[in-house]
């Protein structure tokens, strides 16, 4: 609404034409660029801008990307980014950060009022962790505070219980783990917050790439427990920002 007002300020003071202002509307919603349609209008209609996924695209296709959403959006996150990518990122943004682990690229241009509250990321190993981090990034991105707790599986159960204090203290717990998937059922029975499990693909063969730790954790018997897709990082940083936000 402020883009159309200011529009029409523009078209009353001389600045713009109407037939400019109708070529500008036409693009408010979203801009085709030919390879991409860039919705400029996520971060208002759901609270967060469009988020870019590299893999499986071309580098010149990302750049172009980049350059579109550069116009508008104050900040960009792309993931599943590996170094070829970020730099080509870099060409077009010399401010673009990698975050090697998450394989996430970062262009911060506007700084985010942060909550008192905090998400916890939890990790059954260190194996765990890049999936982990995926979803920690993404989540200060979007503006949150995170608590790492990595390396707590029910292998260790000790480790855990001696952690308890910043897990507990979260609004919201992400709780990541390969193998059988346990920890998410044994955070979700010590805790009051809900718990968003990640399955990964780490474990022997037959953990079947997570399919293992996605069945047990969808089978959990504790309450309060939803499960995100095997090696979902990022969708679990970015539903733990909305229910740390409300």
């Amino acid at each position: 609404m402020q883009e159309i007002k200011s529009l029409l300020e523009h078209v009353q003071e001389g600045k713009l034409s109407v037939e400019e202002a109708m070529a500008a509307l036409k693009e408010l919603p979203y801009k085709d660029i030919g390879i991409a349609k860039i919705d400029h209008h996520r971060e208002l209609r759901n609270g967060y801008p469009e988020v870019i996924y590299c893999e499986g695209k071309q580098l010149e296709h990302i750049q172009y990307i980049i350059e579109e959403m550069l116009k508008k959006s104050n900040n960009i996150l792309a993931t599943r980014a590996n170094p070829e990518v970020y730099e080509a990122v870099k060409e077009v943004c010399e401010t673009a950060v990698y975050h090697k682990l998450a394989r996430i690229i970062t262009i911060e241009r506007k700084k985010i009022q942060l909550p008192k509250t905090y998400i916890s990321v939890v990790t059954g190993g260190t194996s765990d962790i890049p999936v982990a981090e995926e979803a920690a990034v993404t989540a200060e991105f979007l503006g949150n505070r995170v608590e790492r707790v990595y390396d707590v599986g029910v292998a260790g159960i000790h480790r855990l219980f001696g952690n308890l204090e910043r897990i507990t203290g979260a609004r919201v717990i992400i709780a990541v783990a390969g193998m059988e998937g346990a920890l998410a059922s044994v955070v979700g029975g010590l805790v009051d917050k809900p718990v968003l499990a990640v399955p990964t693909s780490i474990g022997y063969g037959a953990s079947f790439n997570g399919l293992s730790a996605l069945l047990c954790m969808l089978n959990s018997c504790a309450s309060g427990v939803s499960v995100m897709n095997i090696d979902n990082g990022f969708g679990a940083g970015y539903m733990a920002s909305m229910i740390n936000k409300l």
